[in-house]
């Protein structure tokens, strides 16, 4: 059941962009996409999802870029900072790294996503 008055607090690095995330969150799910790999930089993305309604802006809200169709990646215009993803695919939804969280170990990823494009050293080997 949903709690409203869980909250989860996070950020850029440099302050300007500020959020606060209430309740439950949707998923929190690891992303292997070449999509995500490039925006990031990381091997994977590992991402916590919200309804849009849930997520509330508490200084400047994100910059964005349409990094592909019907995709907006959310970042600070200052520090350049990857914070979301929103994308058609998941109407009503506000995706945010797990790294830009307060307190990121508050959440444990239950699945990954994308893994036919994981890089072979980061999923368990098969078999």
């Amino acid at each position: 059941m949903e709690n409203p008055a869980v909250t989860h607090t996070g950020g850029c690095q440099c302050g300007t962009v500020k959020f606060q995330a209430s309740g439950t969150p949707r998923f929190v799910s690891k992303c292997h996409c070449n999509s995500c790999r490039n925006a990031t930089g990381a091997a994977f993305s590992t991402w916590v999802g919200f309804a849009d309604e849930q997520v509330r802006w508490l200084k400047a809200a994100p910059s964005t870029h349409a990094s592909s169709p019907g995709v907006a990646r959310g970042f600070c215009a200052d520090c350049g900072t990857p914070l979301t993803y929103a994308g058609d695919d998941w109407p009503g939804e506000t995706h945010l790294l797990i790294g830009v969280f307060d307190t990121p170990s508050a959440f444990t990823p239950n699945k990954d996503v994308f893994t036919e494009d994981a890089l072979d050293w980061v999923l368990p080997a098969k078999g």
